[in-house]
């Protein structure tokens, strides 16, 4: 290493460079092809039209995985050791804006919410202190227990009609990979408790074949090599009520992405500044705009991977650049993302079900960052929490009011979201916070305890830099 060039610039020798790059690609592949996995199902969609959402994800995966590398000038990239993948956290609001609206009306929305977060990446840099752990941890936790419902649906089949409903066998073959992904995750050690989620997929495969659960219709007509059609379900659409659910996506993922670029930074010792933090966050725009229109997914940083970058001591930028050409590589080959697709739904389901409940504690951890002993930081999660999951709850509660009104209302993510950052402006940013406190603070004495002094309001915590590594959000 020349001197004074940072670990993280420094290139390593092939061998060693492709490893480390095959080994992030390994650890981020299942929750990576889950999202297109899980969609395509929710949707109604053939195993064809998934495999091509499936090389679309890794494709545009790839490409944001080596802007955020290797940068694009002074445009965009933090040119830090980042991989990006899919996030789930767009997963819901997509499901439901396909049921309202249709696909091109999900894609044409994604783009405009890639359009406005690169936009937004410089603003929002400078005001992510209104993103602390207090609502990135609510939001985070809204996920992962919206999901949970996905799960079950893929495990059990959406038709109560159809004579595999509820199975017992599809049941048991979810169960199976249930435990054993639990059961690497945490009886493994080093990197193949990393790739537990992934041999549990494996073996669920395997099971499947003599259960004949394996669609392989799809398979053959795909092409060996081919890049993914643009606007492959038709010209984009742009329904109001969608933009503005995925612009809450992108201002969700711009806060996670934050957190984990402030992580890696602390990791490799290199220090981020504002400008480095909007560059990544025009990344994650960009995800959005590619994958509106190459039918993909919004991207967010890998936080397994960040836990891997700790883990192995490897700083490299261009490891991650080798795992995104990679990705890119896989992405341009349609009959890979059609073999994909022929998992059949109760094993995606099973692995479904741990990556979900991992988002969840994920949420429930960032959450320990904020001041919860305060009693208005508690009050806002509760709310956060309450209103967020109200809907994934009592799934008819709005089916009543208009149609397009139900895409933000019956998202748990939007709502819990647009609370918990609304209730921490109000009472963590303005001086209702400073009344609110003094007047909980006054009305000890009358409840029987000992009078204190009036507390200073909490201090606004800054974007958490040790996410755990489990799963994406």
């Amino acid at each position: 290493m020349a001197e004074g060039t940072h670990a993280v610039d420094t290139r390593l020798p092939f061998g060693r460079q492709l490893t480390f790059g095959v080994q992030h690609v390994l650890i981020m592949y299942t929750g990576c092809i889950t999202v297109p996995l899980v969609f395509g199902a929710a949707a109604g969609l053939d195993r064809a039209t998934i495999g091509l959402l499936i090389s679309a994800d890794l494709l545009i995966a790839g490409v944001i995985t080596l802007v955020q590398s290797l940068g694009v000038g002074k445009l965009a990239g933090a040119r830090l050791p980042i991989i990006c993948g899919a996030t789930f956290i767009g997963l819901d609001p997509m499901i439901l804006i396909a049921k309202e609206y249709g696909l091109p009306a999900v894609y044409g929305s994604m783009m405009i919410g890639g359009v406005v977060g690169v936009a937004l990446a410089v603003p929002f840099a400078r005001l992510v202190r209104f993103f602390p752990p207090l609502v990135t941890g609510t939001v985070l936790t809204v996920v992962g227990v919206s999901l949970i419902g996905v799960a079950g649906g893929l495990i059990i089949g959406n038709d109560a009609k159809s004579p595999t409903f509820a199975a017992p066998s599809h049941i048991g073959l979810a169960a199976v990979v249930f435990l054993i992904a639990v059961g690497f995750l945490c009886l493994g050690r080093g990197m193949v408790a990393q790739l537990g989620v992934l041999i549990g997929l494996v073996v669920g495969i395997a099971i499947a074949i003599p259960m004949g659960l394996i669609d392989t219709d799809g398979i053959a007509g795909a092409d060996w090599v081919g890049p993914p059609k643009p606007f492959h379900f038709g010209a984009p659409e742009f329904p109001i009520t969608g933009v503005v659910a995925m612009s809450v996506v992108m201002a969700v993922v711009f806060a996670e992405s934050t957190a984990s670029m402030l992580a890696i930074s602390e990791i490799t010792g290199k220090p981020i500044g504002k400008g480095d933090l909007a560059r990544g966050l025009v990344g994650d725009g960009l995800s959005g705009g590619l994958g509106g229109v190459f039918t993909s997914f919004v991207d967010t940083i890998f936080n397994q991977n960040v836990g891997a970058v700790a883990a192995t001591r490897v700083f490299s930028r261009y490891v991650t650049a080798t795992s995104g050409v990679i990705l890119v590589v896989l992405g341009l080959m349609p009959r890979f993302g059609a073999i994909v697709a022929a998992i059949p739904e109760p094993v995606v389901g099973g692995v479904g079900l741990v990556l979900f409940a991992t988002i969840a504690i994920v949420g429930i951890d960032t959450l320990r960052k904020a001041d919860l002993a305060d009693r208005v930081n508690a009050t806002i999660v509760a709310t956060a929490l309450g209103v967020g999951l109200l809907p994934v709850m009592a799934k008819d509660m709005f089916v009543h009011f208009p149609s397009a009104a139900q895409i933000l209302l019956t998202s748990g993510i939007t709502l819990g979201a647009a609370t918990s950052f609304t209730l921490n402006v109000l009472f963590n940013h303005t001086r209702l916070g400073v009344f609110a406190r003094g007047k909980t603070e006054a009305a000890a004495p009358q409840a029987g305890t000992e009078p204190s002094a009036t507390p200073e309001p909490p201090a606004i915590a800054e974007p958490r830099h040790d996410m755990p590594s489990p799963a994406p959000a």
